[in-house]
């Protein structure tokens, strides 16, 4: 396509919203949006499929824009096409309670697919989004009904592209053969810190076609070099593609094109007013948009509407040849499970089994797997020992579609890919490693957590009882660290029974991430006819064993295998002539959305003395032992030893728990009785 008139000025209508809307913040990046006009307008305007009009519509394009910062790209050109986003809103960018905020924010923003800045992230997100494709597309179309049949698209930078998530996500979509991916990467050679060269001087191309993909070098300012690129990417089969675009930043800015200070600041009034003039474009008003180029960019809207007609007329005659496939697309794209679902779920019945939480899992993944056919994930190169590989529903690889996502040693990715896996209706993905690298997963989580984005995470061998392996595998502050993540709700049951109201609380869960914390030892099945049933799980706290009728003398309050621990140690302090109430606290989070009447049934005010028993950091749970309780964890990293040996040696026997418990009681008689201020 030879550029015309009205084309250079559209690319001059985006690069100016962008300028304009950044020095009216006084605060931004208008650097890389000017300097990808000429990328966002061909791609937008010749080869994304989507509908302004209903920013949902499930077989439209992805477009991603992993390198966030660029923001006001995103939204000039939602704008500019019809989507629901105001000039006023464009003015208001980055004021508090805008729609256009400094960073792209799913679910804030019509037309934003997925939260980006923290660079890479969207580059990986891309490639479960192109996972997700792929897998819908195997299960529901059929010859001659194909209702499934999109590409991802996304920009990325060269930050993120150092990022070392983009080395794993390139890697494994390579590996996979997406050939539903089309990135761009904008090789304009700067950071933040001046030219790439200080940091950055490998051969990106030689790098890419290693993974196995498909790499083209153009002038990403030619727009007919971007049109043809863009049509030959998405001509591949067997791999996914990389447009190696080479563009300046802050392009037609006089002083500053190729200058880093363009990067995070305004241009300045004096640049602005230059730039302007450099590319013929009135001084005044600010956010100048030229009707002639409105009008042509808004085409969008009845394309789109077009686009999603045709594919409701190939949708209807899918649902007459395949009514049940129509039916479980539709419940899938409501958020609705299939009836009765849970009846999948497996019981565990016999008290006094011994079963890991892990394995009680695994039963039960397997179970519920047959009935919720949108539910795949996979782990980080540990699913046997994780326990998360669903028999006989085939591995996911560059050939096949299954459900059992081989990640690789590539945590970090893993989460990545699970965010653009939940945010492709009707998928339910999972994801599993042991806790302690759950660290290695953290940036992706908390976006996933910002996003609600409805993930399930797997972590096994959940505490120092993991034993021999010591203390470079037994977590220590992760639960903690999990917990202080808003929107993530964390379970940690106490045994099988309880591991399996887990999972249900899991998938039907909404509006954040789940992450199951579960135990590689072994733990009796719990007597659920003297004991409160597990079911209770569901509310976050229970009290799983009752004091004698009176005031209970101390709470003891537990999680996972911990609550074995406070169950016996209770018996002692009743043996004793004490009467000790033991509350089994698997998720302070699903506790603390309950109503206060029940948290106080639960924990009553009145009973002071309670004490803590969790085997890792006592952060935060303070709040819950109040001021004269204990907390019983761990402050130091763990051991190498067999797990025996550990609770004795970190203090977590039923013996050791009596006697602070019986510390706590007598505290407590001691100071309850009237303070003297001195």
């Amino acid at each position: 396509m030879k550029p015309t008139e009205l084309d250079n000025l559209c690319v001059n209508t985006i690069k100016m919203l962008a300028v304009d809307a950044v020095e009216k913040a006084a605060s931004g990046h208008p650097g890389a949006p000017m300097g990808l006009a000429e990328i966002a307008y061909v791609l937008w305007t010749k080869h994304l499929r989507f509908n302004p009009k209903n920013p949902s519509w499930p077989n439209r394009d992805r477009f991603i824009l992993s390198a966030g910062h660029a923001s006001m790209l995103l939204y000039s050109m939602l704008h500019l096409t019809g989507y629901d986003l105001s000039l006023h809103e464009i003015k208001q960018f980055r004021q508090l309670d805008s729609r256009t905020p400094g960073h792209p924010e799913y679910g804030h923003t019509p037309g934003v697919e997925i939260t980006t800045g923290p660079l890479g992230q969207g580059f990986a997100a891309g490639v479960g989004m192109g996972i997700a494709e792929r897998y819908l597309k195997s299960w529901f179309n059929r010859q001659g009904h194909d209702i499934v049949d999109y590409h991802i698209y996304a920009i990325c930078s060269d930050g993120d592209l150092m990022e070392g998530i983009s080395s794993e996500a390139a890697s494994l979509a390579g590996h996979l053969g997406l050939d539903n991916l089309v990135y761009i990467y904008d090789d304009n050679r700067i950071s933040i810190e001046g030219s790439t060269d200080i940091a950055f001087t490998e051969d990106v191309t030689k790098r890419f076609e290693a993974y196995g993909w498909y790499v083209q070098e153009i002038d990403g300012h030619d727009m007919d070099a971007i049109n043809l690129a863009l049509i030959s990417a998405k001509a591949q089969t067997g791999r996914p593609s990389l447009i190696r675009a080479r563009t300046h930043i802050a392009h037609g800015c006089p002083a500053k094109q190729d200058d880093a200070s363009s990067h995070g600041e305004p241009l300045g009034a004096d640049e602005v007013k230059r730039t302007k003039e450099n590319i013929g474009w009135p001084l005044q008003p600010d956010f100048y948009v030229p009707e002639k180029a409105l009008n042509h960019m808004q085409k969008a809207v009845n394309k789109g509407i077009e686009l999603e007609d045709e594919w409701h007329e190939r949708f209807s005659r899918y649902s007459e040849a395949f009514p049940e496939l129509a039916e479980e697309w539709e419940r899938g794209m409501e958020g609705l499970l299939p009836a009765e679902w849970e009846k999948a779920v497996p019981l565990f019945n016999a008290p006094g089994e011994m079963i890991a939480t892990r394995d009680a899992s695994g039963k039960i993944m397997n179970g519920i797997a047959k009935t919720l056919p949108m539910l795949i994930g996979g782990s980080a190169d540990l699913s046997p020992s994780t326990k998360t590989y669903l028999n006989g529903l085939g591995d996911f690889t560059s050939t096949e579609s299954g459900r059992n996502l081989h990640f690789g040693v590539r945590e970090h990715c893993m989460g990545a890919c699970l965010n653009g896996m939940a945010l492709t209706k009707p998928i339910i993905p999972f994801g599993s490693t042991f806790l302690i690298f759950s660290d290695y997963m953290r940036p992706s989580m908390r976006l996933a957590a910002l996003m609600k984005a409805h993930c399930v995470y797997v972590f096994t061998h959940d505490s120092v009882f993991l034993g021999e392996d010591g203390p470079t595998h037994q977590p220590i502050e992760q639960l903690a660290s999990l917990r202080a993540i808003p929107n993530m709700t964390v379970i940690r049951p106490a045994d099988a029974s309880e591991t399996a109201i887990a999972w249900k609380v899991a998938i039907e869960h909404r509006d954040g991430p789940v992450a199951l914390v579960l135990s590689r030892q072994k733990l009796p099945v719990l007597d659920r006819t003297t004991l409160a049933p597990a079911k209770e799980l569901e509310n976050g706290a229970y009290i799983i064993r009752q004091a004698k009728p009176g005031h209970p003398d101390i709470i003891l309050i537990a999680t996972g295998s911990e609550v074995h621990t406070a169950l016996s140690a209770a018996k002692l302090l009743e043996n004793e002539g004490l009467n000790p109430s033991v509350v089994n606290m698997p998720s302070m989070e699903l506790f603390e959305r309950m109503p206060e009447k029940y948290r106080e049934q639960v924990l009553p005010p009145d009973v002071m003395p309670r004490i803590s028993i969790e085997a890792g950091s006592p952060f935060g749970w303070h709040k819950f032992v109040g001021p004269f309780g204990q907390v019983v964890g761990i402050n130091r990293f763990g051991a190498s030893a067999p797990y025996k040996t550990l609770e004795s040696y970190f203090g977590f026997t039923p013996e050791i728990i009596a006697e602070e418990a019986r510390a706590v009681i007598e505290r407590h008689a001691r100071q309850k009785g009237p303070r003297i201020c001195v």
